[in-house]
Formats: structure tokens, C-alpha cells, sequence
């Protein structure tokens, strides 16, 4: 008896749920309506889940694994038919009638087999075919080096390369085709298909140039650099003139503070007083003390014992800024061209806002691409926080993947979050059956030093759950592929994807919330 009694409520809850799900596909009707006709069933999806996580589902979770049930925590790829199906078995477990059959009332939603596949034909449309079931593919950053040897290329080809990744934000277009030429050629040979993603540059703030410093001996530096310790002041300018170091009493007391410039006037514009802002991936932070159209004065209050080198070409992160910039560049607009002739995949650097997507796809059907595989980056908050309503948008193209930047995007939410936000992201490409790239210091240490931690091994075991993983540049890169590749093959037949315990999604909520 007590046991129908627990029940009762259980079927409540989640039939209030089901209705939440169904409410949210008709009043996004519009939204489904305009995707590509492969991703409808996805969209449909994607929505039912982003309902499901508006509620706090970890009481029922207990409850219904404290039955023996199947739970909602790995159900983001069938939301309203694994839901239904705990409806059903909740409703027999009762002594009631079933309100609707197992496996759901709809046609239009996938089950669990079903949204497998969904997920596996998008992965092979995008990233190309697997070598063995739950293969995650391998990218890998070329280096400058790459566009002169092309045995370098092969080599990361045999080791276990799957896409061969070029940043626009290096090198120069000449560099570019030649390494084009060095992974088409490898591709010839080899008889496999080495896919070919570029990077667009998006509007990237960083510092500009710094005037070297004269050492004692009255020699100049190669590199000018500004020394900054905590509680020390940086003053920002607008333009490319360099800046200047600090300078520095025999006490080693800052009495005139270092200056840098930053090309992206319009930040200047953008910035409040009291906000914080970060340097080189987070080496360096600060609070913005005052600011005006012509300067920035920033408090450093975050930096190593003895100073950090700030140099120029070093990110710079506004996490708590509204930000006004061009989602593509003039530049970006320049070489999308060249992208659009070569490659397979772009990746789309700093996509914020849905009305940024439109525009890129806008673009590339200008250039008779509409076709290439488009690569959401998510590398900053805002884009983390619109991620449903981007997917929603980018699935109008017929490929689309997500990439998740974890470098920038710890610096935007800082580096506590970032373990739940990355999951988080995981989740919501799950449930819109969209593969994802686990990118960002993935084996660095082993692709720079030739040495791997334990930590960066655990790390790369996660990226198993993603579709794909990104390797950067390195002089041992070759061993870094060839270990990633050893990690993937073991850890294919131990893990699918993940599980979790289904607390509120704030993301979700704010889907709902929004206005788009």
C-alpha cells in the first residue's frame, strides 16, 4: 500500500512534466518549422528537453531508482519517449489503465535506438565516417610548420588525425593553401579522407604591440613586454601605437603605470567601471577602475608572486561586459572566401547571438556554400547562455556541430564552472543530436614537453564522450595523436556519453525566458 501511495505523486509530477514538454514544442512551433527537415525531430527534441530541465528532477530521480525504474539522466537524446515510458510503467505498477501506449503517442518522437542513429548520421555528415563503433575523432592544430613539410602532415595523418585544423588567426593565406595542398595530398595517398576545418578570426580583443625594453647592457629586447604584479595599474589606450612598460622607483614601486593599445575601439565604448577584465587566458586579471573613450585604467588584482610578463597579442576577456562587436570581421568576410573553396567545416569564433549565425549563413550562400559544416564556438558567456536559440538557428544550415572552447569560456565564467558547464553544453548537443569538439589544452603538456600528467590523461578520457577532440600544436604533437587515438579505441567499448543527476538547468530557464 505504501508503494501506490508513493506512486501517485510520482505519476503527478511527471505527467505535470509531459504537459511542460508538449506546451514548449506547440508555442516553438515557428522555431521547429524553420530548420533543415533532418534536424525537425532534433529540434522537437531539444525543446522537450530544455522543458524537462526547467523543473528539479533529483528527488524523482531517487524515487523512481528506489523502484527499480529507468531514471530521466541519460535520456537527453529521447526525452518524451523515456519519460512516457516511466509514465507507462508507473501507471501498471499502480493498477491503472496506461494513458497512452509505451515508447510515446507521437510519431514524431524518436526512441532510444532511433536518436542513436540520429545522432551517428549528423556525426558522419559532419566529421566523416568512424574507423570502429563510438570512434571519436581526431582534430589537430596545424603549426606554421605544416605548410612547408608535408611529411609532418602524413605523419599526423598515420598516428590517427581524422581533420586537420587551420587558424585564420595565424599564418598567412599563401601558408594556409599550402597546407590545403599537404592534407589533400595525404588524403590521396593514405586512401583516407583527412577533413579540412578553418578557423575564422572573429573579433578577438587583444593588446597590441609593446616597445622593447633596453636592458642594462643598452641592448635592445626581442620582445617588449610590461610587468604586472597584483595591485599594480595598466592603462588601455584605443589604436595601434605600442605601449610603453612601466617604470619602476629603486624601491621596485610602480610610479608610472605600463600602457598597451587594443584595435577594437569599440570596447571602449562597452566598458563600466568596476568590471572585471582578464589577460593571456586568465594569467593576468584586474577591475576597471575608471574609463573613457581614449583610455582604460585597469587594477591589477590577480597575478603570480613577482609579476607576470604581459606581451603583445594576448587575449583580453570582458566576462561582465556587454559587448558590441562585429560577430564577423571585414577580414573574416575576406578570407571566408578562400574557406569556403577549401574547407569542410568553418569555425565561427565568438558567435553570440542567433541574428550572428544568420549572417554567416547569409555569406556563405552568397558564395554557393550553404552546404559546409558550421562550427559554433562557444567561448564566451553570452554564447554559453544562448546556446539553445543558436543551435535552434544554426540547424537552418544542413551541418552544424559545436565546439567547446574551454579556454576562453573559463576565463568568461572562471575556472570553478567551468567542469559544470562544460557538462552542461555536453547535455544540450546531446538532446539536439548535434556532435560536439572537446577542445582546449587537451594533452598539452605531452605535445609540448613530450611528458603527459595524470590530470591531462584524465581530461582526455572525458573527451571520449564528445564526437570529436582537438589536439593544439606541439613539438611532440605526433605523440600526443598517437596516444589521444590509444585513449579513444580503449575507452570506445567502456563509455557512451555520460549520466547525471538532473538538477535545474538555469540555461534551460532562460531559453523560456528569453525573447527571441
Amino acid at each position: 500500500m505504501q508503494d501506490i501511495i508513493e506512486i501517485k505523486p510520482l505519476i503527478a509530477i511527471l505527467t505535470k512534466i509531459r504537459q511542460a514538454m508538449l506546451d514548449a514544442e506547440k508555442k516553438n512551433q515557428p522555431l521547429i518549422s524553420s530548420v533543415q527537415p533532418h534536424y525537425r525531430d532534433s529540434a522537437r527534441n531539444l525543446l522537450h528537453y530544455l522543458a524537462l530541465r526547467t523543473f528539479d528532477l533529483r528527488d524523482v530521480q531517487w524515487r523512481l531508482s528506489s523502484l527499480g525504474l529507468s531514471s530521466l539522466g541519460h535520456s537527453e537524446r529521447y526525452s518524451m519517449v523515456n519519460l512516457q515510458n516511466i509514465l507507462f510503467l508507473l501507471r501498471l505498477l499502480n493498477g491503472d489503465p496506461p494513458a497512452y501506449s509505451s515508447g510515446g503517442d507521437s510519431p514524431f518522437n524518436l526512441n532510444f535506438p532511433q536518436s542513436q542513429r540520429r545522432l551517428d548520421s549528423h556525426t558522419i555528415d559532419l566529421f566523416g565516417p568512424e574507423q570502429f563503433p563510438g570512434h571519436t575523432r581526431i582534430m589537430v592544430t596545424l603549426p606554421t610548420e605544416a605548410a612547408h613539410e608535408y611529411s609532418l602532415v602524413k605523419g599526423m595523418a598515420d598516428a590517427g588525425m581524422d581533420i586537420a585544423r587551420i587558424n585564420c588567426s595565424h599564418d598567412s593565406p599563401e601558408a594556409w593553401l599550402r597546407m590545403i595542398g599537404h592534407v589533400n595530398k595525404v588524403s590521396e595517398t593514405a586512401g583516407k579522407k583527412i577533413l579540412i576545418y578553418m578557423d575564422l578570426q572573429g573579433p578577438k580583443l587583444r593588446t597590441g604591440s609593446i616597445e622593447p625594453r633596453i636592458t642594462k647592457k643598452r641592448k635592445k629586447e626581442k620582445r617588449g613586454y610590461i610587468r604586472l604584479r597584483k595591485d599594480d595599474l595598466l592603462v588601455l589606450f584605443p589604436g595601434e601605437k605600442p605601449g610603453k612598460a612601466p617604470v619602476f622607483d629603486e624601491e621596485d614601486r610602480q610610479v608610472q603605470p605600463g600602457s598597451v593599445g587594443v584595435a577594437l575601439t569599440e570596447v571602449f565604448e562597452d566598458v563600466r567601471a568596476g568590471q572585471a577584465i582578464w589577460f593571456d587566458d586568465g594569467k593576468i586579471g584586474g577591475v576597471i577602475e575608471s574609463c573613457s573613450p581614449d583610455r582604460i585604467e585597469v587594477r591589477i588584482t590577480s597575478a603570480d608572486q613577482g609579476g607576470v610578463r604581459l606581451y603583445a597579442e594576448k587575449g583580453i576577456n570582458l566576462p561582465e561586459t556587454k559587448l558590441h562587436l562585429p560577430a564577423l570581421t571585414v577580414e573574416d568576410i575576406e578570407n571566408l572566401a578562400l574557406i569556403a573553396q577549401h574547407a569542410d567545416m568553418v569555425g565561427y569564433s565568438f558567435v553570440r547571438r542567433p541574428e550572428d549565425v544568420e549572417l554567416l549563413q547569409s555569406e556563405l550562400k552568397k558564395l554557393g556554400r550553404e552546404d559546409i559544416g558550421i562550427i559554433l564556438k562557444i567561448e564566451t558567456r553570452e554564447t554559453f547562455e544562448n546556446l539553445p536559440i543558436l543551435l535552434l538557428t544554426a540547424m537552418r544550415s544542413p551541418r552544424i556541430g559545436a565546439m567547446i572552447a574551454r579556454g576562453d569560456l573559463a576565463v568568461e565564467l572562471g575556472f570553478i564552472r567551468i567542469s559544470e558547464v562544460q557538462e552542461q553544453i555536453l547535455w544540450l548537443c546531446e538532446a539536439a543530436h548535434i556532435p560536439t569538439i572537446w577542445a582546449t589544452q587537451v594533452l598539452e603538456n605531452l605535445a609540448k614537453t613530450g611528458r603527459a600528467t595524470r590530470a591531462e590523461i584524465s581530461d582526455a578520457v572525458l573527451s571520449a564522450r564528445a564526437e570529436c577532440t582537438m589536439l593544439n600544436k606541439g613539438p611532440h604533437i605526433l605523440d600526443a595523436v598517437t596516444m589521444l587515438s590509444d585513449i579513444d579505441q580503449r575507452m570506445a567499448a567502456h563509455q557512451t556519453k555520460k549520466k547525471s543527476a538532473m538538477r535545474t538547468l538555469n540555461v534551460a530557464k532562460s531559453f523560456f525566458e528569453g525573447d527571441f
